[in-house]
């Protein structure tokens, strides 16, 4: 299965469309192409019940963690508008492909 290019990067700021977490905005932390998958901060956040191990400095008890969240229930939110937008592809005078956002026309990139 080959990977499709994602709208979403990493430090980009989201919105959450779907699933628990739904009407929440977070920066992404990393993107994981292969698996159509993104890793947001403070968004589906799970508790991990752990057992203390002393040999590798781990300390036990509950901790909580970020999972991977489907790219498909997110949406990006524009820095120029801070609206949460569709995202485009242009080609600039230069030759430089950047994504563009619908709504404002802005430019979505750090050029």
């Amino acid at each position: 299965m080959a990977t499709q290019k994602s709208h979403i990067r990493k430090n980009d700021m989201v919105k959450v469309l779907s699933g628990k977490d739904r009407g929440k905005t977070g920066k992404v932390l990393k993107v994981l192409p292969a698996r159509n998958r993104v890793v947001v901060e403070n968004i589906n956040f799970i508790k991990r019940h752990t057992r203390a191990n002393p040999q590798r400095n781990i300390q036990g008890g509950v901790l909580e963690k970020e999972l991977p969240i489907v790219a498909s229930n997110l949406i990006v939110i524009c820095p120029e508008c801070n609206e949460p937008t569709r995202v485009g592809r242009r080609q600039l005078e230069n030759g430089r492909n950047v994504r563009v956002c619908k709504k404002c026309d802005g430019v979505m990139d750090k050029l």
